[in-house]
């Protein structure tokens, strides 16, 4: 599993502390190995089911989330470093992790994606955090996976979050307004 893992997210080695990318990787393996789903449902399902007929996948929606979050830390960095401090590692670690969740929320039922039992009782960010934990993956990022999505609403995000936040949403708002 940890190859396919690593094959599925090249962005990896962008995480300089080796103690923390390993962390990451756990965390992926241990999800997918307890997931119903395979690493190449990954590059086939939709990222979203809130979306009808959601044509983006699940590998496509997350990567580029890392790679906006990435590019918007950098920029973030070189004209408010001064003033705004940012952890590009926790920023990295974070994106990739965000919707690692997901893999235990969703099913595959006749070829189709859709909602499980696990994942109408308990959303991503919390099977995510929950999993991350167990692989040692520090609060910092933690806190990232808890705070992505609508429940970090009812917290106050880290600079690093914010960023992972908004950046998933960039990827997820332009396909939930679009016409049906």
């Amino acid at each position: 599993m940890r190859d396919a893992v690593e094959k599925l997210w090249p962005e990896l080695q962008w995480i300089e502390n080796p103690d923390l990318r390993e962390a990451v990787t756990e965390t992926w393996v241990r999800s997918m190995e307890r997931s119903p789903l395979d690493p190449q449902d990954l590059r086939e399902i939709p990222f979203t089911l809130l979306v009808p007929n959601c044509q983006a996948t699940f590998m496509e929606h997350k990567r580029c989330v890392v790679h906006i979050a990435r590019r918007s830390a950098e920029a973030m960095q070189e004209f408010l470093g001064h003033a705004l401090p940012i952890d590009m590692d926790t920023v990295i670690a974070g994106a990739i992790l965000a919707d690692v969740g997901k893999v235990l929320e969703y099913e595959k039922v006749e070829g189709e994606a859709q909602q499980s039992a696990r994942g109408k009782a308990l959303r991503h960010p919390f099977t995510g955090v929950a999993v991350a934990l167990e692989c040692g993956v520090p609060d910092e990022v933690c806190h990232i996976i808890a705070a992505h999505a609508a429940e970090g609403d009812l917290v106050k995000r880290t600079t690093e979050a914010t960023i992972v936040h908004h950046a998933d949403f960039m990827s997820y708002l332009p396909f939930k307004n679009l016409p049906v």
